[in-house]
């Protein structure tokens, strides 16, 4: 799949975008170049030392921002495959700096979508949020309207080859902005723990997994799916506990745009969508001329396909999968 291809991730820097590159470098050792393209020569720079002389050939350094169009575009010369994660992802600081989320997150997908089409880019994948599903808080509602940019993008792209499709999954643990580091050093200066809600449930997936994920969908992807991989859930009570045990908590109460539980497919998504062994596939809504249920059948040797039930939903509390304290336990130990 990356063998002489040429890659470009937006965000390259942050944590997806560390794992990402790494993995790549490490297991595709015939690609013909991977761009990190993000804001921040610092990260840069720190992300350059992880490698070796040798693999450091196969890289390319862009500083850039997704909200400028000009450097986007000079950034995508060349390029066959994009994965977008480049987004402002704090739900409190969209809320506080709404117009300069919308810059990144809408109109950065905008920019890398017209710039895919211009250079005629074979495969872009966005990453997403379970926030976009029925949102309620200003990043949510950014991501969802990213979303709906990029599977529309298909008809856009008319006929070049650009094809365009998003993944979208639940918290990733010890990502940047993730709880997990922030109660473990609340753990280790023996401060309780602020909880919002004791009913609280989240998605969950390690960076390895949302890496894997990515592969999967980029490889399955004909252009206008949403991919929302299978994954575990979690009660905030038990990570506490999993962290430890004896920790006091303090009930704080939600906070604005904060749900009690995160939604990855919501009712009105499941009457389109897909469920395959590991994953589910949301199809476009809309009439379009590139997706049809037979081509995504052919391209991935499918002999058949099931619907969801229409009053299906895959929220954090009603999934089938969740982590017990054991186990969560286990997984914090390998991050």
């Amino acid at each position: 799949m990356f063998n002489n291809k040429s890659i470009l991730v937006t965000g390259g820097t942050g944590s997806f975008g560390n794992e990402f590159v790494s993995t790549l470098i490490r297991k595709y050792k015939k690609i013909k170049k991977l761009i990190i393209f993000s804001r921040d020569e610092l990260k840069q720079y720190e992300l350059k030392k992880k490698f070796s002389n040798k693999e450091l050939k196969l890289l390319r350094f862009f500083i850039g921002d997704v909200r400028d169009k000009e450097r986007v575009n000079q950034a995508l010369n060349k390029v066959d495959i994009v994965i977008h994660a480049a987004a402002l992802k704090q739900v409190d600081t969209a809320e506080y700096n709404p117009i300069e989320t919308i810059k990144t997150n809408i109109g950065g997908a905008e920019n890398v979508i017209l710039g895919s089409i211009k250079n005629n880019i074979e495969k872009v994948l966005a990453l997403s949020t379970d926030k976009a599903s029925s949102p309620i808080n200003l990043y949510g509602a950014t991501k969802l309207a990213s979303d709906k940019l990029f599977i529309n993008a298909n008809n856009i792209a008319g006929d070049s080859r650009t094809t365009f499709s998003v993944l979208r999954y639940g918290n990733v643990m010890s990502s940047r902005g993730s709880v997990i580091p922030y109660f473990q050093k609340l753990s280790k200066e023996k401060k309780p723990f602020p909880i919002t809600d004791k009913l609280m449930t989240r998605f969950s997936l390690t960076l390895e997994e949302s890496v894997k994920f990515s592969f999967l969908a980029l490889n399955k992807m004909i252009g206008g799916e949403i991919f929302v991989p299978k994954v575990s859930s979690y009660n905030i009570l038990d990570l506490v506990k999993a962290i430890n045990p004896q920790a006091k908590i303090q009930i704080i109460g939600r906070r604005p745009g904060e749900k009690l539980h995160e939604e990855l497919i919501s009712n009105i998504d499941a009457l389109y969508t897909i469920d395959l062994k590991d994953f589910y596939v949301i199809t476009p809504y809309q009439n379009m001329t590139r997706w049809k249920k037979e081509n995504f059948m052919k391209y991935n040797n499918l002999k058949k396909v099931n619907f969801c039930e229409k009053d299906f939903s895959y929220t954090s509390n009603n999934n089938v999968n969740f982590l017990s304290v054991s186990t969560l336990k286990k997984i914090l130990l390998n991050l």
